[in-house]
């Protein structure tokens, strides 16, 4: 299973990566894993107020549809609209094209408590 060293986690398995002043936002490749194969991804729109720890969205698996959840409070800037015609992007490439959104106007305070991934790899193995 990949876990990157440069990103960070959330206990409900998503993964943030800092962009300059943007925040990309995706699931890990733990969290696809459980899911199996992904079938659909509903995605928050553009310019959404999204408020840290709320549903945004969801994933759809053969097994399950699972809510996604805001690891931070901002606004949506920009989503993977190539998750609409290839959501099994979260199974192939789940950091790099399989990412879901961006958000720009993020605290530093809540990026500060995100998860390292040596934490994160701690949460999963309990």
């Amino acid at each position: 299973m990949s876990l990157p060293k440069d990103l960070l986690y959330t206990e409900e398995h998503e993964w943030v990566k800092q962009d300059g002043d943007t925040y990309i936002i995706g699931i890990t490749d733990f969290a696809q894993d459980q899911l199996g194969d992904i079938v659909f991804v509903e995605l928050p729109e553009v310019g959404d107020k999204i408020e840290q720890g709320d549903s945004i969205g969801s994933v759809e698996s053969v097994k399950t549809v699972s809510d996604f959840y805001a690891p931070v409070t901002g606004e949506v800037v920009e989503v993977n609209e190539g998750l609409e015609d290839e959501p099994e992007l979260l199974n192939s490439d789940t950091y790099e094209k399989g990412w879901i959104l961006k958000v720009k106007n993020v605290s530093a305070e809540q990026i500060d408590a995100l998860l390292s991934s040596e934490d994160y790899e701690k949460v999963i193995e309990d």
